[in-house]
C-alpha cells in the first residue's frame, strides 16, 4: 500500500491539502483511507462531512478516520490493570474507574500511530494520507515507534525471559506474587505492535509531502524539515506551495507579498519538485473546492531512500557508509559511537541508529560532509574481522 504523509508548516493548510490529495485519489478510482490526528474535526469541516472515531465512507473509493485517543487510552489502561492485579494488590493500590480515566500526554499520538498501523495492514485501501501536525511534531511522533523499542530492549532484554520459568518457584519461596512474567509479556506485546507501526515509517512506499506558504518563514522551515525528515530515513516527494498569490495585481501591497512568495519558489525549484496551490480567496470548504486545488498526484513507484555502506577496502582499507543529509551545516553536525549504535546529531534534532553488521566489526576512522551528504569511514578492527589466508 501507497502511504502519504501530509506535514509541514503550522497554519498553512496541511489538512486542506491532505483532504485535497486523498479526494483527487479518489475521484481516479483508488481505494484511499483519509487518517487524521487533529482532536478536533477539522478535517470534516473542510470536507464538509463530518468524521469520527470509526472508519466512514466520506465519497466514492474515500474513507475518514479519526481515531479516539480517549477510548484507546481507557482501553490500554484497563487491560493493564487487569494484567497487574496480582501487584496492585500487593501495593494496596485502588483501581481506576473506566469512567474516572482521563488520556495522559501523548494519547493521541499513540492512537494515530495504532490507527496507522491498523490501516496498513487491513488490506482494505489502496492508498493511505495522513494528516500530521507541523514537521517537529511530526518527527518526534515518527521517531517514537523506534525509540520506544529501543528502550524496551534495554530495559527488558528479550534473552533475560530464559529465566522466567524459575519466577513461579522463586513467588513461592518469598511468599509474595512476581509480577516479571507479565512485565516480559507486555514488552514483547508492546515491541510486536511498534515493529508493525514501524515498518509502515520505514517502507518504502511511504513518502512525505511538505505543505508551506511561500516566504521567508516558509523557507527555513523547508530547510530544516528536509534535513530533519532525511536523518529519519525519509524522502520529501514534494514540496506543496500553498495560498500562492497571482503575480500580477494592482494593489501595491499584494503586489509585494507575491513578489517575496516568487523570490522564495524560485529558490525552492532549485532544490525541490514544488506543486504551486493558488490561492482562492477563501477557505476551501466542500467536495468541491477540494477538488479545485491543483495538488500533485500519486506516484506509484516513489524513490526509496537508501544509506548505502560502499566497499573500499583494496584501495583505502575502509567502509564507507553514505548517510544523505540535504541541507546539513558541518558546524551542526555531531557523530558519537557507542557500541554497535551511531548516534546522529544536526542542529536541534537527533537519532540513534543501529549499525549494519559489517560496520560493528569495524572503528570509525573519520567523517565528511560533502555533496549533502554524511560519509563515515570505518577501518576494519583486526581482533574482530574474518582474517584471509
Amino acid at each position: 500500500m501507497r502511504t502519504i504523509l501530509i506535514t509541514g508548516q503550522g497554519g498553512t493548510g496541511r489538512t486542506t491539502v491532505a483532504a485535497a490529495t486523498a479526494l483527487k485519489a479518489a475521484r481516479e478510482g483508488t481505494r484511499t483511507l483519509l487518517l487524521t490526528a487533529d482532536r478536533t474535526d477539522t478535517l470534516g469541516a473542510v470536507l464538509g462531512v463530518p468524521t469520527g472515531a470509526e472508519p466512514t465512507d466520506t465519497a466514492p473509493h474515500l474513507t475518514t478516520w479519526r481515531p479516539d485517543a480517549n477510548a484507546r487510552f481507557r482501553e490500554d489502561l484497563t487491560a493493564f490493570q487487569d494484567r497487574a492485579t496480582s501487584a496492585l494488590d500487593l501495593l494496596g493500590a485502588a483501581r481506576l474507574d473506566a469512567e474516572e480515566l482521563t488520556p495522559l500526554p501523548g494519547a493521541e499520538e499513540l492512537a494515530l500511530l495504532r490507527a496507522l498501523r491498523d490501516a496498513a495492514t487491513s488490506q482494505t485501501y489502496d492508498l493511505l494520507v495522513v494528516d500530521l501536525p507541523p514537521t517537529p511534531q511530526t518527527l518526534a511522533l515518527l521517531a517514537l515507534p523506534e525509540e520506544l523499542r529501543r528502550y524496551l530492549r534495554r530495559l527488558l532484554p528479550p534473552e533475560r525471559q530464559a529465566a522466567r520459568a524459575l519466577r513461579p518457584v522463586l513467588g513461592r519461596l518469598a511468599g509474595v506474587p512476581m509480577p516479571a512474567e507479565w512485565l516480559y509479556e507486555t514488552a514483547a506485546r508492546w515491541d510486536i505492535e511498534l515493529a508493525a507501526v514501524a515498518a509502515v515509517v520505514e517502507d518504502r512506499a511511504t513518502t512525505v509531502r511538505l505543505v508551506v506558504e511561500p516566504g521567508p518563514a516558509g523557507t527555513d522551515a523547508v530547510h530544516a524539515a528536509t534535513t530533519a525528515l532525511a536523518l529519519h530515513g525519509l524522502r520529501v516527494d514534494a514540496l506543496v506551495a500553498n495560498r500562492v498569490l497571482p503575480a500580477a495585481s494592482a494593489d501595491a501591497w499584494l503586489g509585494a507579498l507575491a513578489a517575496q512568495q516568487r523570490k522564495a519558489l524560485d529558490e525552492w525549484q532549485e532544490t525541490h519538485t514544488v506543486h504551486e496551490v493558488p490561492h482562492l480567496g477563501r477557505d476551501p470548504r466542500g467536495t468541491d473546492d477540494l477538488g479545485a486545488l491543483p495538488v500533485p498526484g500519486v506516484n506509484r513507484a516513489p524513490v526509496p531512500v537508501e544509506w548505502p555502506v560502499l566497499d573500499h577496502l583494496a584501495d583505502d582499507g575502509v567502509l564507507v557508509w553514505h548517510i544523505p543529509l540535504p541541507g546539513a551545516i558541518r558546524e551542526e553536525l555531531d557523530l558519537i559511537r557507542r557500541g554497535d549504535e551511531l548516534v546522529v546529531t544536526v542542529g536541534q534534532f537527533r537519532r540513534i541508529v543501529p549499525l549494519p553488521s559489517a560496520l560493528r566489526r569495524c572503528t570509525v576512522a573519520g567523517a565528511a560532509l560533502r555533496e549533502g551528504e554524511l560519509r563515515v569511514r570505518f577501518a576494519p578492527d583486526p581482533d574482530l574481522w574474518p582474517r584471509t589466508r
